[in-house]
């Protein structure tokens, strides 16, 4: 079997590549695994759904193969990820699931695990579920009678965490005016209430699912929706979530994108001016836009770069104890609140500032200067040894002293496919094309 975990659990087309056969399998092993870790004396499991039509179906498979191994399991429904790990690590759970595959389209689900403090797994822990799906006769002892686990409703906690949101955030934003894109996912089920409570005039859009709407033609994938709605309103804000409000991004009221680069740095100077910025740092990616380094600089914040995936940026706060940390896909992590990206949390955050402040983020952001980026794939025979081919590292070279400290480029492999990614930034955007392709054309010519 080939690795089933990513950097975010297991994706993959439902009822094609993850099975209820499958999802059976892994319930089984990561209760074993997960109840084996831990000392918490009541080892149930807390699953959350987004609104996949293919959610039920996996849902019902991974609770069975839970119970099997003798663990209760709690059922949220439908809900945000954050609101799984939150549930998880604030009631005792010896672990949570996520039944979710994100950002992608209707046809794919996916798997995401939380140990017992709220964090998704470490590599050795998905290794060890792995070896267990491969090796079902290491999970053959199953308990029977009164031993079975059962399958309780837990739809009432849910509340909990929009509870502990309204009490974090008591705002008032009267006069403003918001547009939230809840991508049919499962920010439908918060976010319009939530942000009813605090006396905005709130247009909600996308927000309701039919179970193969998700995240189609709209959320943060999709900004065209949110921003003609803007626009078309005249709002302050617009709100854009994914299928499981893990993540967001926003736009102006003059409809211009707001990444999470940009959002992380807004965030940052709110939390810096507080006193509130531990150890005066954030960490981003190495994808991070170099306009945030340069904004964070000029204010005298630190910035660390982890690897791509939020994995890596969560590995790097706690490394560093960092409080803020994100991607520019607006995956932003705040330990003080939760343990995983929040996109909910993120908003909320934003309007925070934007209600103590009096000032809309186009205001807050008038220093800020966005770097053009672009990223060319290079598809090659094999990624095998490129880092060390010769030509390439010339053309890399040659590259980056023409660019100077006015830009970078970062050239890397990817994961899972045979690429060579080349992303190029600078202020000049015809400029970075053509350095993109010139080093994509070098890749090309020498790994195929």
């Amino acid at each position: 079997m080939s690795k089933l975990f990513g950097t975010d659990g297991i994706r993959g087309e439902a009822n094609i590549f993850l099975t209820p056969e499958l999802v059976f399998s892994m319930g089984k092993a990561a209760a074993k695994v997960l109840r084996d870790r831990t000392d918490i004396k009541n080892p149930a499991i807390v699953i959350g759904r987004d609104t996949r039509i293919s959610g039920d179906m996996l849902e019902a498979a991974l609770s069975s193969g839970i119970c099997s191994m003798g663990i209760d399991v709690n059922l949220l429904g439908v809900c945000p990820t954050p609101t799984v790990a939150y549930i998880t690590k604030n009631y005792g759970y010896s672990a949570g699931i996520m039944i979710s595959a994100s950002h992608n389209p209707a046809a794919d689900n996916g798997i995401k695990l939380f140990n017992s403090r709220g964090f998704k797994l470490a590599d050795d822990v998905e290794e060890q579920i792995e070896y267990l799906i491969e090796h079902p006769e290491s999970c053959s002892q199953r308990p029977a009678g009164d031993k079975v686990g059962r399958v309780l409703d837990a739809k009432d906690k849910t509340e909990e965490y929009k509870e502990y949101l309204l009490s974090r955030f008591p705002l008032d934003l009267s006069g403003k005016k918001i547009v939230v894109d809840c991508a049919n996912g499962s920010a439908s089920y918060i976010m319009p209430d939530l942000l009813s409570r605090y006396r905005c005039e709130l247009v909600a859009i996308n927000h309701t699912p039919d179970g193969v709407n998700i995240n189609h033609n709209c959320g943060s994938t999709h900004l065209e929706a949110v921003k003609n709605a803007v626009l078309f309103h005249q709002a302050d804000l617009g709100i854009a979530h994914d299928g499981d409000s893990d993540r967001v991004l926003m736009v102006d009221k003059n409809g211009e994108e707001i990444d999470g680069d940009m959002i992380m740095a807004m965030i940052a100077e709110d939390l810096k001016k507080q006193d509130k910025l531990r150890n005066n740092l954030i960490v981003g990616t190495v994808m991070s836009n170099l306009g945030l380094k340069k904004y964070l600089s000029e204010r005298d914040i630190d910035f660390i770069a982890a690897k791509v995936g939020d994995r890596y940026v969560l590995e790097e706060m706690v490394r560093h104890d960092a409080v803020i940390g994100g991607e520019q896909s607006g995956h932003l992590i705040f330990l003080e609140h939760n343990t995983t990206g929040d996109g909910i949390l993120t908003a909320l955050m934003i309007l925070d500032i934007m209600a103590r402040s009096g000032k809309n983020p186009e205001d807050l952001l008038q220093d800020y200067v966005k770097y053009p980026q672009v990223l060319e794939n290079a598809v090659v025979s094999s990624k095998s040894g490129w880092e060390d081919n010769v030509a390439i590292r010339s053309v890399i070279l040659e590259k980056e002293q023409f660019l100077g400290s006015h830009g970078r480029i970062l050239v890397r492999a990817s994961g899972t496919e045979n690429l060579i990614r080349v992303m190029v930034e600078g202020p000049n955007q015809q400029e970075i094309v053509n350095i993109a392709v010139d080093i994509k054309n070098v890749v090309i010519g020498e790994l195929c």
